[in-house]
């Protein structure tokens, strides 16, 4: 059985016990945080019809930076480039259950 979660503003398909990175979340390592807004459950390729509305429990694992994203910018024959980049924040967590 696997579920649809919206998380941060995007949407996951997570299972129990999986680890997933996600857009910074509020907490420190350790800390246990759930997640309402359930978009959909699947089971045995299915749709599960709830009649209450499951809630996703899930741990914070750590907070660290993902990869470095470079952008580009150029305009031929002016002489204009910037190269400019970032690292995203991001939070490892593990889903712990689905209720």
């Amino acid at each position: 059985m696997y579920t649809i979660v919206d998380i941060a503003g995007q949407q996951f398909k997570i299972e129990a016990g999986h680890e997933i990175f996600v857009h910074r979340l509020e907490g420190n390592a350790g800390d246990k945080v759930e997640f309402k807004n359930v978009l959909m459950q699947i089971s045995d390729g299915s749709i599960v019809k709830n009649v209450a509305a499951p809630v996703v429990s899930a741990t914070i694992l750590e907070h660290l930076k993902g990869d470095k994203v470079i952008a580009f910018k150029k305009k031929r024959r002016k002489g204009y480039k910037k190269k400019i980049g970032h690292r995203q924040y991001m939070t490892k967590i593990k889903i712990d259950g689905i209720n």
